[in-house]
């Protein structure tokens, strides 16, 4: 009797242990899907998702809507209601950053565009980011840009912008405008530390059309 009582026993640890190890597994592929997901943030208007080669989905022809053409004009308040314009970097290059206060992503690569200012800023660089939370007061957006360690221009969006830029749907997204006002270089999600530096020198040692040569289109 004591011998079956055993058994049974170890039947039910083992069972218990089972269960266990199956919804920590289950724990776990829930915690990366959503570390994926942090990863990779996606917009999708009108609750529509993107499909594979649609002009806005990651790795289809969306990435090249604007590279080669002039970056639309724009003039947006900073959060000490300050107005600021693309037209005021001419001649400079210039990264226009849309983000968010909710974009992981956008607050992963900020230190590192705060970094590249500051090695790039004696030719000319300067990055105004984009803010695209409408409906978040000016010190969340603040507090967010302050503990992320960033001191370029932060710009608040308005219902112009964002259209005028193909739309945003995934962020962060990112166009690097040359020192002619062209867009060399427009990258939708986060790109890699090294591949966000390799675009900034694209644009920093490009010429203007003034100096007598005009800007090199990107082949990507």
């Amino acid at each position: 009797m004591k011998r079956m009582a055993l058994m049974v026993s170890m039947m039910v640890v083992g069972i218990a242990i089972m269960l266990w190890a199956g919804w920590h597994n289950l724990a776990d592929r829930r915690r990366a899907m959503q570390q994926a997901a942090a990863n990779h943030v996606t917009l999708t208007p009108d609750g529509q998702a993107p499909k594979d080669g649609d002009a806005t989905a990651p790795g289809g022809d969306g990435g090249a809507k604007l590279v080669g053409k002039t970056a639309p004009a724009f003039t947006l308040k900073t959060l000490e209601g300050k107005k600021v314009s693309l037209a005021d970097y001419k001649g400079r290059p210039v990264l226009v950053n849309f983000w968010a206060t909710w974009c992981a992503p956008c607050k992963l690569e900020m230190p590192w565009l705060e970094a590249f200012r500051k090695q790039y800023q004696a030719q000319g660089f300067e990055i105004l980011a984009i803010n695209e939370d409408p409906e978040v007061g000016k010190d969340k957006i603040a507090s967010t840009a302050q503990k992320t360690g960033v001191s370029f221009p932060i710009l608040l969006s308005d219902d112009k912008v964002s259209p005028a830029y193909g739309g945003v749907d995934y962020l962060p997204m990112s166009f690097y405008v040359d020192r002619g006002g062209v867009v060399r270089e427009e990258t939708a999600g986060l790109a890699s530390k090294d591949e966000v530096e390799a675009d900034i020198k694209k644009i920093v040692g490009t010429r203007t059309a003034m100096q007598g040569e005009p800007p090199a289109l990107s082949a990507r």
